[in-house]
């Protein structure tokens, strides 16, 4: 019978699989139209805006844009939608599973702002719901006119969120904040500008009024938005799973010079689509930029080992320091792990701790006692090929103070 922690675990692998699928239909939808629209050629006769003649698995496609309807609307029309809303649903699962259920994991760092978890848990949500209505705003004010002040602004708006979650929330979750904000930004673009102007402009062909310009203008703009916004998304959402991008006090400015990056990058494929030239120019800015990133990530960002010796643990490390068999368990850990997962590792040729996990002191051990039960007692995974050869009976004697203190 599965415990609730492996199932938990499993419940947070379906859901990230699932995040993972459906942003590969959104991102890949979206990048194939800009790339479409862009190489349109609109030096035709007749009443399309463009066309474009592709290959592709054996077959050619012939595709034309039209700006109005052609004489008769065709009965089944194609909306792209649902690949944008089931990424933000399952990712907004995935948030809550991982980040709210273990919020004094790896939402709350107490020595940046020592909150309850209820507290955690409504910065995260209202942080998203606010970030969409001030840049809602922006766009529809008059700046919406001058996009290039606009983008400008927005990226202002993600500076002072990347600082703003890195003061309240752990090196980890203030990243991933960041990306959950913008995909929020961009979901909602979808959801509450892009389809009802979509919605509108089809309702007035199908009864042969013309339709307003401006719809389509309002839309295109929040689509380039989304289009330059994307990859930094990817970045930010990758980001847990390297230490050297989150684990700094300088992880904030790394999240900001990520938005330049995705805009030198896109900048450079949209200009090639649109037949513009190559600028690649945006090249060597992008390597100027990660090379400057990759400087800052070696900037620590933890507590030494004096500092987290000294530290009060909290109340969810003091249940498991406290539960029977943590001394055991700690000298197992000290014996065959710390070797690694250590401020300074001593293993030969390693100088990061795996995932930027410390596992030297006691708060260390029973802060991580969670990923010690499924990575070194449940499974096999820790240490890899078993290189410091823990016994069954240490495996055994982990599972058995997790689940006591659990």
């Amino acid at each position: 019978m599965y415990d609730i922690a492996i199932l938990w675990d499993w419940i947070a692998f379906a859901l990230r699989w699932l995040h993972v699928i459906t942003a590969i239909a959104w991102i890949g939808s979206s990048f194939y139209f800009i790339a479409l629209d862009l190489s349109l050629n609109r030096d035709i006769d007749g009443p399309a805006d463009g066309e474009e003649w592709q290959v592709h698995g054996g077959g050619f496609y012939h595709i034309q844009k039209y700006l109005v309807a052609p004489d008769a609307m065709p009965e089944h029309l194609t909306w792209f939608k649902w690949e944008s809303y089931a990424t933000w649903l399952s990712g907004a699962a995935m948030l809550a599973v991982v980040y709210w259920a273990g919020a004094e994991l790896y939402l709350i760092d107490p020595s940046k702002a020592d909150l309850a978890i209820w507290q955690g848990i409504l910065i995260s949500a209202a942080s998203l719901a606010v970030g969409w209505v001030i840049y809602d705003q922006l766009c529809k004010s008059p700046l919406g006119e001058r996009p290039t002040v606009l983008m400008l602004l927005l990226f202002v708006l993600l500076v002072v969120m990347s600082w703003g979650y890195n003061q309240v929330f752990t090196g980890r979750a203030a990243l991933l904040h960041l990306g959950a904000f913008t995909a929020t930004i961009m979901t909602a673009n979808v959801f509450f500008i892009i389809m009802p102007n979509q919605r509108i402009v089809v309702a007035d062909l199908k009864a042969g009024r013309a339709p307003d310009p401006k719809y389509g203008k309002i839309a295109k703009l929040r689509s380039t938005h989304n289009n330059y916004l994307t990859l930094p998304v990817i970045f930010l959402m990758l980001s847990n799973h390297y230490p050297l991008a989150f684990g700094t006090q300088y992880a904030w400015i790394i999240a900001s010079l990520v938005f330049l990056m995705g805009v030198t990058i896109r900048h450079y494929f949209n200009s090639m689509h649109a037949r513009k030239g190559k600028p690649s120019w945006t090249w060597a800015v992008t390597v100027i930029l990660f090379i400057i990133i990759a400087w800052l990530s070696t900037v620590p960002g933890h507590d030494t080992y004096e500092e987290a010796e000294a530290r009060a643990l909290t109340p969810y490390e003091q249940r498991f320091a406290s539960a029977a068999g943590f001394q055991e368990a700690h000298d197992i850990v000290i014996g065959r792990c710390s070797m690694c997962h250590a401020r300074e590792p001593v293993w030969n040729g390693m100088h990061w701790a795996p995932k930027g996990v410390f596992l030297e002191t006691e708060s260390d051990i029973a802060h991580h006692a969670r990923q010690i039960y499924l990575q070194a007692g449940v499974s096999h995974a820790m240490p890899p090929a078993n290189i410091t050869n823990i016994s069954a009976a240490d495996r055994a004697a982990l599972i058995e103070w997790y689940r006591d203190g659990s």
